[in-house]
């Protein structure tokens, strides 16, 4: 075992990309040196290089739905840091369709990569925590409000808003805070494809009641906090990050304005 780091060491998954690349860059910036898994490793090879002047970074190019990879994880940050520190599940998958159009296959892939793998994380990391380290899960702010086509993705995600709850009641009494963060919509790889889509503006953005889009610095910020000593009497809470689109009935003077168009079939008046 390697000796034990003078710093904090976080893990994080779905590392490569998005809000995941965003929050190790924050935490090697507040000091943490650096367990990323993700599957793609070019890109965390790149990351490790980016980061290489304020953070010692270890990469992990695995499925996190594989049952194997938290246990090589974890076990990658005590043998290179002797310690871990903090736990952030961050990686998911979003597939998005009713219920009565979800096959087991959409719904399997959902519940591995969002649930199965943060609950095993969540189970491998517990042994090496000290009072004062932190799990902090990755969620939506559709796992509290259902959405429509939400299908398997939203019942994923009420069930980590579960998982982080009793963590915390369990764990908490030995000095391990487990939190969720919620995100809206924000713009990464798996969003874009969406987001100048009429109906994704109409649904997102003219219900959010403020003056410009979340960022994945947004989410981030609010990860490190909740991981930092100035989040260390919170525990056991979601999180939401979307501008209030999720506790408003808000809509934009636009929406409000604009003259109505039957559907078809539908009666005007």
């Amino acid at each position: 075992m390697a000796t034990m780091s003078d710093k904090p060491v976080v893990l994080i998954t779905g590392a490569s990309s998005g809000i995941g690349d965003t929050t190790a860059r924050k935490f090697a910036a507040g000091g943490f040196n650096i367990v990323a898994v993700a599957r793609r490793q070019e890109r965390l090879e790149q990351l490790a290089r980016e980061l290489a002047d304020t953070a010692r970074v270890e990469i992990l190019a695995a499925d996190v739905a594989d049952p194997q990879t938290p246990g090589r994880a974890t076990g990658l940050a005590i043998e290179a840091f002797g310690r871990l520190d903090c736990l952030v599940n961050n990686a998911g998958a979003g597939t998005w369709a009713p219920v009565g159009e979800t096959t087991d296959e959409m719904m399997d892939e959902v519940i591995d990569v969002s649930l199965k793998a943060p609950f095993r994380f969540c189970r491998e990391v517990l042994p090496h925590m000290q009072p004062g380290s932190s799990i902090i899960n990755v969620g939506s702010v559709f796992g509290s409000v259902g959405g429509l086509d939400g299908g398997i993705y939203c019942a994923v995600k009420a069930g980590l808003v579960g998982l982080t709850q009793t963590m915390a009641a369990q764990y908490g009494a030995e000095g391990i805070r487990t939190n969720l963060v919620a995100p809206g919509v924000i713009r990464t790889d798996m969003t874009d494809a969406a987001w100048d889509v009429p109906a994704f503006q109409r649904i997102n953005h003219e219900m959010t009641p403020f003056d410009r889009e979340g960022t994945t610095e947004d989410v981030a910020n609010a990860i490190f906090f909740l991981a930092s000593h100035q989040g260390s009497y919170i525990n056991g809470q979601t999180i939401a990050l979307d501008g209030g689109w999720s506790t408003t009935k808000y809509l934009c003077r636009e929406a409000l304005l604009c003259e109505r168009n039957p559907l078809a079939g539908e009666t005007p008046g």
